[in-house]
């Protein structure tokens, strides 16, 4: 089956969703699966379709003559997936190893069509682990004085490689601006907490000064505000007064790499839709 997969938003107006599925009917290829959201305060219509091209059609002219349709004559921001792609992943860490395991062993079982080239990290505690799984490790020793120098040496690797998707699983250091404005693709973060409560560093620990009754996980699109880009998923499990930090830390962890784990696998499967700094995900 060769088919393809559309994301598209622009200002909403009579018609739209008949158009897109005209369109690919005449073309001979059949819709499988399509969704759609209509933001009435905004009047921005969203849309997530699927379809499969005819036998004689090739899947790549497709989703051009696509893309170009919906834009010239529908006015959509238009984004298209195949079903064949196989991004390439970078993986940065630092020394907690759960979510790196967690999406290392998912991608290893063929549960997602994706590759991790690497893993980069400012520790060299996950050496060994990287080896195990056959990826190759690049550890980098950031300090306030040569911190541009080796996010520099970051960015080449990254480049290199031509990685298409940047997974911060617990990486506990702030990207610049420079390296955001020059990575070149997208980059998940896991953040330990529930946002926009506690932001920054030991999240577990303020909530449980705090008292909360719930703690929690989000998976967003890091910009350079910290911790304020667009969610892409978060969840929560219960606490009480009788869990001290050490017990939030391991329920918050099975949180994390479930959380991690759906974000990025929502984003490989083009269900995510980033419109200013909120995200529309189709399920």
């Amino acid at each position: 089956m060769n088919s393809i997969t559309a994301l598209l938003h622009g200002a909403d107006r009579s018609g739209i969703v008949a158009k897109i599925s005209g369109w690919i009917h005449k073309r001979g290829s059949n819709v499988l699966h399509a969704d759609q959201h209509l933001d009435r305060q905004q009047n921005v219509f969203f849309q997530r379709v699927e379809w499969e091209c005819s036998p004689n059609s090739d899947p790549l002219e497709e989703g051009i003559a696509f893309k170009q349709m919906a834009q010239l004559e529908l006015g959509m921001s238009v984004q298209i997936g195949y079903q064949d792609d196989c991004p390439k992943i970078g993986i940065m860490v630092s020394k907690a190893d759960h979510c790196f395991h967690d999406l290392a062993l998912r991608v290893r079982s063929g549960e997602w069509n994706a590759e991790i080239v690497g893993v980069l990290s400012n520790h060299m505690d996950l050496l060994e682990a990287t080896g195990n799984y056959g990826l190759p490790f690049k550890g980098f020793t950031l300090t306030n004085e040569n911190k541009l120098e080796e996010e520099a040496k970051q960015l080449s690797w990254i480049q290199k490689q031509k990685i298409e998707l940047l997974v911060l699983a617990r990486y506990m250091q702030i990207l610049s601006k420079s390296f955001l404005e020059k990575v070149g693709c997208p980059v998940i973060n896991i953040h330990h907490s529930f946002l926009p409560s506690f932001v920054g560093a030991k999240p577990y620990h303020q909530a449980y000064t705090r008292g909360v009754k719930l703690i929690g996980a989000t998976a967003h699109y890091v910009t350079e505000d910290l911790d304020e880009g667009p969610i892409i998923g978060q969840d929560v499990t219960r606490v009480s007064h009788r869990h001290g930090p050490k017990e939030l830390i391991e329920k918050g962890r099975d949180l994390e790499k479930l959380v991690l784990s759906t974000a990025v696998r929502r984003h490989l499967q083009n269900r995510v839709l980033v419109y200013q700094n909120k995200t529309v995900v189709f399920d």
